[in-house]
Order: C-alpha cells, then structure tokens, then sequence
C-alpha cells in the first residue's frame, strides 16, 4: 500500500476489524486521496478543500491487488463535490483496471451520493461491480448532525435507481447508538427494503474523537439480533447484526452468501409488496387501498 501511495478506509476510519478482514484477503481501498469535501459527524476522514486528481491511482489499485492476491476488494472513497462528477470516473476507470489485471476479484464498491447526478451513478454501474453499496448510515432525524450535506431521500433514491439500472445487487448499512430509537431504526430497515436493498449491515457507533458526534449508548447484542431477524424477514439476502459489524465486514462472503440465497429471494417488488401488505393486514387496510402506503413500523412482522 505504502509504495503505491494508496489510502485504505481500513485504516483512515479506525475499523476495529482490520486484522481480521486483511488475513481473509479482503481489503477497502479508498480512492480519490483522503481529504473530504463533507463534514460528517461521524467519519475520522479528514475535511477540506481537495487540492488535485490523481489519474494514475486506478491502475495502482488494481496492480495492489494482483500483488496482494485479494478475493475481494472493496473500493470507497472520500466525497469530492467539487468534482462534476463526483469522482464517479475515477471509480469507473478502478473498476476497469481490476477487471483487466485480476479477473478472479470480486469487487463492491461503497459510493458517495454524487450529489444526485444520476449520469455519475451510471457511469459507475456500466463499470461493472459486484456489489453497490451507499450507506444510509443513520435515521432521518439524525442527519443533520451526522450527515449534514447529505439527504435521506436521495440515499434511498440513489439505492432505488442503482436497483433498477444495473444488475449488481445493492448494499447499505446503518450504525445504531448515535441517539436513535429502535423505531427509527427499525423504520430505517424498512425505508431500505422496499427500495429493493439487497444487503444489510447493523453495527456499533463508536466515536472517532471528542469531536464527533458523541455516543448515547452502546446497544445490547441481543438489539441487534431482533433487527438482523427483522430485516431477513424483509427479505433481505443476507445481513450483517453485531456491535463490531462495519460496512465491509465479512464483505467477501456476503457475495458467496447473496448468490446462494438469491433463488430463495422474490424480485424487489415482490419484496415491497409484501411490506405493504404486511400493513395492511396490521391496520386493516387503514391505507384505503393508496398506492403509495405511508412508512411503517415492523416491529410485528
């Protein structure tokens, strides 16, 4: 890593399952340099105004993990809003380079929003990766703290349209103990499965400093058990629920995983009709039949 000046999130967001991950052959990249254009009261990422663009990391990238032999990588990045693109090429031409230097690599890459450029997030998706993931990272009410340039909608938009456009299946992740309710979680779960989201993660909040967002409480195991039961009840292919869990954990088998349990999985619509008539057999079609049902609260399915 070090002789081809690249970044890994492994170590710039201070991921307590680095070891772990790094024996399994896995590694997350973090492409773009690693100064970001965002402020989010969660990430260690440090912020600023990016000064360049380096053309030659996706080669770089890619020839790390032919000399590393990885199975899996996961390719991230920091938000560059500055860009027009986002950065949206750059992931592009990464994903080009590992195809071509290591066939055998699956690869998932963990997007910025793209400020909602759609062109950007098609760009990315004709690359060809093998898993899209946006993090929801938190509820709604907490976006404004946590993610304050970002918007809830427009992640779950982008998780929708990423669904809908491309073939690879589509991944995201929420982080509990930042002051949320089990309801908002669990409203949260739901948002991402009816827009088809295929894999879920659940992990601990922790706190990069004393000047983040600070920790309200470090949730029970067992809280995550009930809501890694409630989101494969949802029908979500496979689910990631423990206080160590982050975004890339186990990343390598949660394709092998997906892929064997994609046959026992209806399509995404199947799956959000089956939570709009989950409501409608709780309230009695309290709804009235609308097409569009209002968010509900799972915590009876």
């Amino acid at each position: 890593m070090r002789s081809l000046n690249l970044n890994t999130v492994c170590e710039s967001a201070h991921c307590p399952n680095m070891g772990e991950c790094w024996d399994n052959r896995t590694a997350t990249f973090m492409i773009l340099g690693d100064v970001c254009t965002r402020s989010c009261g969660f990430c260690a990422v440090k912020t600023g105004r990016p000064t360049w663009l380096d053309h030659g990391e996706p080669e770089r990238v890619a020839q790390a993990i032919a000399a590393l032999n990885l199975q899996h990588a996961v390719i991230t990045s920091v938000n560059r809003d500055e860009l027009e693109d986002g950065g949206a090429g750059i992931f592009a031409r990464t994903l080009e380079a590992v195809h071509r230097l290591c066939p055998q690599t699956t690869i998932e890459v963990l997007i910025p929003d793209f400020q909602g450029n759609w062109e950007a997030l098609g760009v990315v998706l004709d690359a060809g990766p093998d898993i899209l993931n946006h993090n929801i990272e938190t509820v709604p009410r907490l976006y404004t703290t946590m993610r304050p340039q970002a918007k809830y909608a427009r992640s779950l938009e982008l998780l929708e349209r990423a669904r809908i456009q491309g073939v690879a299946p589509t991944k995201s992740g929420i982080m509990l103990g930042a002051g949320e309710t089990m309801e908002e979680a669990e409203q949260t779960i739901a948002d991402l499965g009816r827009g088809g989201c295929s894999i879920l993660t659940i992990g601990q909040y922790l706190s990069p400093s004393d000047k983040h967002v600070p920790i309200d409480r470090f949730v029970h195991p067992d809280e995550f058990d009930e809501l890694g039961a409630l989101a494969r009840r949802i029908g979500f292919g496979h689910v990631e629920s423990g206080p160590l869990v982050r975004s890339s954990y186990h990343a390598a088998r949660q394709v092998t995983t997906f892929e064997n349990n994609v046959a026992q999985i209806s399509d995404a619509q199947s799956r959000a009709n089956s939570i709009t008539m989950a409501k409608r057999s709780t309230d009695g079609d309290a709804d009235g039949g609308s097409p569009h049902p209002p968010l509900i609260h799972l915590s009876s399915l």
